[in-house]
C-alpha cells in the first residue's frame, strides 16, 4: 500500500516538520492536537502550532481535552484511518485508539530508545551530559515509548545546544526518517524490532520549578540545566526579591569561597558554585527583555555579594 488514510497527532513545534512533509506525500484525513491553552501575560487562549499548520493546509482538526472522550472517538472512527502517525502529541493513546487503524500507530520520538523514554527526552539528554541523541521511529503499544523500533538515526549534541536548537534538528531529522521508513513498513519489508528493556531510562515531564539554579551543584551541571531548560521552563535564580532568568551561561574554574556568592568575572556577572564559577552570558530581569551579561551589569545595583 502506498497511500493509506492517515490521521496525524501532534501539538508543539517539534511535530511541524513531520506534518508538513507527510501532508505533501500522503493523504491526511484528519489532525488531532491539544486544546488551546491560556498563554502570555494576558492569559489569552493560544493555539498549538500543529493546529495552526493544519488550518493552513486545510486539514480537519479536533482538539479533545481527552482522546477517550466519546465525541473524539466518534470522529476518529468516522475518519477511518488506516495508519496513525504521532509526534509529541501530549496524551497517552489507549488500546481503543491503538487498535483502530489496521496498520497501527507510528510514533516519532526524540531519543535513541530505550534511552530516555517519556515526555522530555531532549532535555534529559542535555541534562545528563549525553554526547549524542537521535530519533526513533517506533510502532506504539500500550506502554510509554516501549513499542518495537522501526528505525533509528543518531545525532551529535553540540556543546552549546539548547533544548530549542537540538529539538529543532531532531524534529527535521524525525520527519525525514519517517518518510524514509514508511514505504518499507507499509509493504512489510521493514519489521519492528523489540527494545531492550534492561537498558531503558526515563525522562519525566519537566515542572516549571525545576528551572531554579542550585549553586551547591557543580558549575557544569548548572550550565547543562541552563541549556536544557531553554526555551522552557527557563533557568532562573532569585535576585532582589524577584526572578532573574538565565538564558546562556559558561563555566570557569576558580577558587570558591561560598557557593551562591555573586561577583564579576571578566566583565560578566558570575555566581560561585561548589566547584567553579557560572558566568551569566545572557539574562532577563523581571519585566525586561533578554540582555547580555555586560548590559545587565551596567544597570544592576549591588550585584556582588550573597
Amino acid at each position: 500500500m502506498t497511500n493509506p488514510r492517515i490521521v496525524f497527532m501532534g501539538s508543539p513545534e517539534f511535530a511541524l516538520p513531520a506534518l508538513g512533509l507527510l501532508a505533501i506525500n500522503y493523504p491526511i484525513v484528519g489532525v488531532v492536537t491539544q486544546p488551546d491553552r491560556p498563554a502570555g501575560r494576558g492569559r489569552e487562549p493560544k493555539s498549538p502550532p500543529v493546529k495552526l499548520m493544519a488550518e493552513e493546509l486545510h486539514l480537519p482538526v479536533i482538539q479533545p481535552e481527552r482522546l477517550k472522550a466519546p465525541e473524539a472517538m466518534a470522529q476518529l472512527q468516522a475518519w477511518q484511518p488506516e495508519l496513525i502517525v504521532v509526534a509529541a502529541f501530549g496524551q497517552i493513546l489507549r488500546p481503543a485508539v491503538l487498535d483502530l487503524p489496521r496498520l497501527g500507530c507510528i510514533n516519532i520520538h526524540g531519543s535513541l530508545l530505550p534511552r530516555w523514554r517519556g515526555a522530555a527526552p531532549v532535555q534529559a539528554a542535555i541534562l545528563n551530559g549525553d554526547q549524542e541523541t537521535g530519533v526513533t521511529i517506533m510502532r506504539m503499544d500500550t506502554g510509554v515509548d516501549t513499542g518495537p523500533v522501526l528505525y533509528q538515526h543518531s545525532l551529535p549534541i553540540l556543546p552549546d545546544d539548547t533544548a530549542g536548537s537540538l529539538g529543532n534538528r531532531l524534529a527535521m531529522l524525525g520527519a525525514i526518517q519517517l518518510l524514509e521508513t514508511l514505504p518499507g513498513y507499509l509493504d512489510g519489508r521493514r519489521v519492528p524490532l523489540a527494545q531492550d528493556d534492561s537498558q531503558a531510562t526515563y525522562a519525566p515531564m519537566i515542572k516549571k520549578e525545576e528551572g531554579e539554579l542550585d549553586f551547591s551543584q557543580p558549575a557544569e551541571s548548572l550550565r547543562r540545566r541552563v541549556r536544557a531548560f531553554n526555551p522552557w521552563p527557563g533557568a532562573y535564580m532569585p535576585w532582589r526579591g524577584q526572578i532573574l532568568k538565565v538564558h546562556a551561561a559558561s563555566v570557569v574554574q576558580a577558587a570558591i569561597h561560598q557557593p551562591g556568592r555573586k561577583l564579576v568575572h571578566g566583565g560578566l556577572p558570575a555566581v560561585e558554585t561548589v566547584d567553579g564559577l557560572l558566568l551569566l552570558e545572557n539574562v532577563q530581569p523581571a519585566g525586561k527583555k533578554p540582555m547580555s551579561g555586560q548590559d545587565f551589569l551596567r544597570g544592576a545595583r549591588q550585584w556582588e555579594g550573597l
